[in-house]
């Protein structure tokens, strides 16, 4: 491919102490992609890799040009590994996959094929017939996505899949922190992205060693946390903690005008009653609240204002 033809796919591959599979997997994924017949690339990112995987990439990157590697220079995290592999694509089309050979290449041009012709923004892969062990991978995977389906309202039977497959302009609208690569098409959702699956291939492992545990579920389940917020609230923040400080404020209020009848009307003593330290302690957390709701769309305008983000995405004109 000459150098001056820009790439129309690009496929982004994270790579972590996988030195038994590289040679495998770019045998397998170069020519699917060459039988597409579309100028492509391969952003290869080494995720600080301590096994020699480097010198494997810089081979390959050697005997074929289209094949690019982005080194890190400590272990980031696959979030990271796949942010990095984004800014760097330069194609329509981009596609992520994991390099352990478990997901399946020749499932790409199908795939594609799914993304042009019913004209979709994301196709996600579906490991239907996954081939992990039960207890440690497969169920709390099963738990995640339908706690994360039924939080995010973007229902996909398998999150945790890394084989999808983008148009360009939903990767560029998402910034990607913590361990949310895989929530990237609840987070495109915003933009009202059109989301399908597709049934792929899953293959066990057969070199190297998994990189992922039951400990993860912990961290998804906290960043789930994270994008619940920015689909929800994050150019409303106010309508989180005001509604909060409200509910909390009124019921402190409320509590405090009975005791104040009580004193007054009955002549009943309420120094020492916890109703009275209840009734301040609500009032003081509705004021912080709602504090708290004002500073937050403040930085969510800062947000918003300092980046130019706008807080819509046009999918068309017409002039």
């Amino acid at each position: 491919m000459s150098e001056a033809v820009r790439p129309h796919i690009t496929l982004v591959a994270p790579i972590y102490n996988e030195i038994d599979n590289i040679d495998p997997f770019f045998r397998e994924v170069i020519p699917v992609l060459e039988s597409m017949n579309r100028p492509f690339e391969i952003v290869a990112i080494d995720d600080g890799s301590s096994d020699g995987s480097y010198e494997k990439l810089k081979a390959v990157h050697a005997a074929d040009p289209r094949v690019k590697v982005i080194r890190f220079r400590a272990n980031f995290g696959q979030t990271a590994a796949f942010a990095a592999g984004f800014d760097k694509a330069a194609g329509d089309i981009i596609i992520t996959i994991d390099s352990d050979l478990q997901n399946d290449p020749a499932d790409i041009p199908a795939m594609i094929a799914k993304l042009e012709a019913e004209e979709l923004d994301i196709v996600a892969g579906w490991r239907h017939d996954r081939q992990d062990a039960f207890v440690n991978r497969k169920l709390p995977s099963m738990i995640a996505n339908k706690i994360i389906s039924s939080t995010t309202k973007v229902h996909l039977h398998d999150y945790g899949c890394s084989l999808k497959v983008f148009h360009r302009e939903v990767i560029k609208n998402i910034r990607l922190y913590g361990e949310m690569h895989r929530f990237i098409p609840a987070v495109a959702s915003w933009m009202g992205v059109r989301v399908a699956e597709m049934r792929v291939n899953h293959r066990p492992r057969v070199a190297g060693t998994s990189k992922y545990g039951i400990g993860r579920t912990v961290r998804v389940i906290l960043d789930l946390m994270t994008v619940k917020f920015l689909l929800t609230y994050s150019t409303r923040p106010i309508q989180i903690f005001g509604l909060g400080g409200l509910v909390s404020g009124g019921m402190g209020t409320l509590l405090g005008i009975w005791l104040t009848i009580d004193k007054f009307v009955f002549g009943a003593a309420i120094g020492g009653r916890p109703a009275l330290l209840l009734s301040v302690l609500l009032i003081l957390v509705g004021v912080q609240l709602i504090s708290m709701g004002l500073l937050a769309e403040l930085q969510a305008r800062t947000y918003h204002e300092s980046q130019g983000k706008a807080i819509y995405v046009v999918r068309d004109t017409l002039e």
